[in-house]
């Protein structure tokens, strides 16, 4: 079983993956201990609480981190245990986690990086990282699991914003009305013309199946308990959903 995190693992990921050195700026509290993206912005901070000041349970102190996430995820997370409303600082787009090893390390690492490209992202900056799309497919008009079935790689309708590296979750319609496949977009903005009554391209991606989910472990149902209620068109995979869709993805 998978260790939980602690404030050294924190420490010698944050070094490991960012370079980052951490800074000690509060003489008052000398073991407060903050990580910076090269643009100076923090995305981390690590703290020693008082129980009480953070409502749970126990005497003393404990240890904690603030990363920054989106407030859909943090509605998420809070409902998971080792995670609290963040501590003195901005509720909506911040997180408290325990590093008492309640939460396995795995997922500290990803909210980690996650919290590394809220930061560092900028609107003028341009994209050169892969990012991850739940994208609808509906059988009615093409049978994406009978051409899986024939190949692993085939040719999709482009998607507005998708490079090539980019993940792109498949959400398929009823009867399934699942995510099915984790995909990998191999080739991106190959012309293609085509038209019917259904649907219209100029442009289409080459995307390779990398997983098969089974077609109970994403239902709708269990995407609503991750924020997602529908799926009309492209749009980001909130990362509560993307971590239970990569650690699936991963088990033997």
């Amino acid at each position: 079983m998978q260790r939980g995190a602690t404030r050294k693992d924190v420490l010698t990921f944050a070094g490991e993956n960012f370079g980052t050195t951490p800074e000690y700026p509060w003489a008052k509290y000398p073991d407060y201990a903050v990580l910076r993206n090269s643009n100076g912005k923090w995305y981390a901070i690590l703290m020693s609480v008082p129980c009480d000041k953070l409502g749970v349970k126990g005497s003393g102190k404990k240890e904690i981190v603030n990363v920054k996430s989106s407030p859909a995820d943090v509605d998420f997370l809070l409902k998971q245990k080792g995670f609290l409303p963040a501590y003195h600082m901005n509720k909506e787009g911040w997180i408290s986690i325990l590093l008492d090893g309640s939460v396995e390390k795995d997922l500290v690492f990803a909210l980690l990086n996650e919290s590394a490209a809220l930061t560092q992202a900028g609107k003028k900056r341009l994209r050169t990282e892969p990012t991850d799309w739940l994208v609808p497919a509906n059988p009615k008009y093409y049978d994406v699991v009978s051409a899986f079935e024939k190949s692993d790689t085939i040719l999709w309708k482009q998607s507005s914003g998708v490079i090539a590296g980019d993940i792109i979750y498949l959400y398929v319609a009823a009867p399934y009305s699942a995510i099915l496949y984790r995909c990998v977009a191999v080739e991106t903005d190959i012309p293609y013309e085509y038209a019917d009554e259904n649907v219209r391209m100029k442009k289409v991606m080459k995307i390779k199946k990398l997983f098969r989910y089974g077609e109970t472990d994403f239902t709708m149902k269990t995407l609503n308990g991750y924020g997602v209620f529908y799926v009309r068109g492209p749009r980001g995979v909130p990362f509560g959903l993307r971590y239970a869709l990569e650690s699936k993805a991963e088990t033997p």
